[in-house]
């Protein structure tokens, strides 16, 4: 089995070399590549995942539809597709960048970093959704509205990179 590696960045956004995914979030998380992706429905609503409570940061907390690594000479869109594959089993169709220049370095609970490069995508579902246990404990679809109520009055429940986003424009062009 292959051991999925991340992209390590330089402040400026260059790749400088890879790190293997299971040594790289740490206390001291280097910058690395990654992605959001808001996945959206037919009646304009988003899907909202609740993180595993086996993930290793954020267990337990509300946050967009999926996120990932995209592999060392993937792009950006099959990476996306991917990972809709792998953590929702479901497939995609639309994908579209929302936030390009999206990054956020956020210290969870347990003293864990998070410190990505991480553009933001939505894309269109288009198939059932059959999520894996391993990476997400339950989820809901929402409006836009319904999400910006809710992240301005439980803001505690729900991921850092969420909330930057919302704060960053995300909904509006969803």
């Amino acid at each position: 089995m292959n051991e999925e590696l991340v992209v390590l960045l330089a402040a400026d956004g260059t790749r400088i070399g890879t790190e293997a995914k299971a040594r790289v979030h740490t206390e001291s998380t280097p910058l690395h590549l990654a992605f959001s992706c808001y996945l959206y429905n037919d009646e304009g609503q988003i899907l909202l995942t609740r993180r595993a409570l086996s993930k290793k940061t954020w267990p337990g907390v509300w946050t967009n539809s999926f996120c990932g690594h995209p592999g060392v000479a993937e792009s950006f869109e099959a990476a996306i597709a991917r990972r809709a594959e792998q953590e929702l089993g479901t497939h995609i169709t639309q994908v579209r960048e929302l936030l390009p220049d999206f990054a956020y370095r956020a210290v969870d609970a347990s003293g864990i970093v998070e410190n990505e490069i991480c553009p933001v995508f939505t894309a269109r579902i288009s198939g059932e959704l059959a999520p894996h246990p391993d990476e997400v404990a339950e989820y809901v679809w929402v409006t836009p509205a319904d999400l910006l109520t809710a992240a301005t009055a439980t803001p505690f429940v729900f991921s850092p990179w969420l909330l930057e986003q919302i704060t960053q424009g995300s909904l509006k062009n969803i």
